[in-house]
């Protein structure tokens, strides 16, 4: 069975001393903004890059998170292949997200967190990802963050810790505990990150940003499809990105395939992918 990732419900972020832009939008500090990253910032770089974009689209992620669920039988080609045919009308960022069911059921289920992830994305992107750098140097200074058989941990120097698959395009959803990865555990004490089954996002998923998309942690950028992501408060209405495989205007939804496989197959595609 698709294990979920492990939610961790958080207390809401404490308003406290803020800033305000010009719109009024509230500007969280290095602190608040280390609670908020610390669910996902031990996700590998480029499932961070597409979770990052689609959080700015909030409304989105609570039908693609359904849609997910069930098809999650699928995968692979095939899942490409039913994304493209029943023609899914939410923007490619939350389509390159429907292979990873466990990630929209988080954010689905804690979608005011969604939002508030997706409004910093917006207006303090180069602190977002300061915050997810602190997090990934504290689990990793405290043990807790290193190369295993899923990901490569690969640090270049202060500020620069990335995550990335040992076999490229194969990708394993990370759970864990904040509480627990990003304090120094008691001797004697194991703290880990255990991960979800096996999910391949091979060629088919191109159209997507998969395999050209990355985070340029020293330029602070979010790379989708080779391209530098600039979505932001102010042009969000109206900001289209560069896709190399242009997306046509969505037209009415189509639903092409059974929604609710029998159990054999759920069990099949399970064992499949361990």
């Amino acid at each position: 069975m698709r294990i979920a990732c492990k939610t961790i419900l958080f207390a809401a972020l404490a308003v406290g001393p803020y800033r305000r832009t010009a719109s009024a939008q509230v500007l969280l500090d290095p602190g608040q903004l280390d609670q908020l990253v610390s669910r996902i910032a031990l996700y590998p770089d480029a499932l961070l890059a597409q979770v990052l974009t689609a959080s700015t689209y909030p409304e989105q992620i609570p039908n693609a998170a359904q849609w997910a669920d069930q098809h999650s039988y699928l995968a692979g080609d095939s899942l490409a292949a039913a994304i493209n045919q029943d023609n899914l009308p939410w923007d490619p960022s939350v389509l390159a997200l429907l292979p990873f069911p466990s990630v929209l059921d988080m954010m689905a289920g804690n979608i005011q967190w969604t939002r508030q992830f997706g409004d910093a994305v917006l207006g303090q992107r180069g602190d977002v990802m300061d915050a997810v750098q602190r997090m990934r140097q504290t689990a990793f200074d405290n043990g807790n963050l290193r190369t295993g058989p899923q990901y490569s941990v690969v640090a270049q120097g202060p500020g620069s810790i990335q995550i990335v698959p040992v076999i490229p395009m194969v990708y394993f959803v990370p759970a864990y505990d904040p509480f627990a990865v990003f304090v120094r555990p008691a001797a004697g004490v194991a703290v880990g990150i255990t991960f979800g089954p096996r999910i391949v996002v091979g060629n088919a998923f191109a159209p997507w940003g998969w395999g050209r998309s990355s985070l340029s942690w020293t330029t602070r950028t979010i790379v989708i499809d080779g391209h530098p992501w600039a979505r932001t408060h102010e042009n969000r209405a109206v900001y289209s990105h560069p896709y190399a495989v242009p997306h046509p205007p969505p037209g009415p939804r189509i639903e092409r395939h059974e929604l609710k496989p029998p159990p054999d197959r759920r069990e099949s595609r399970s064992e499949n992918l361990r």
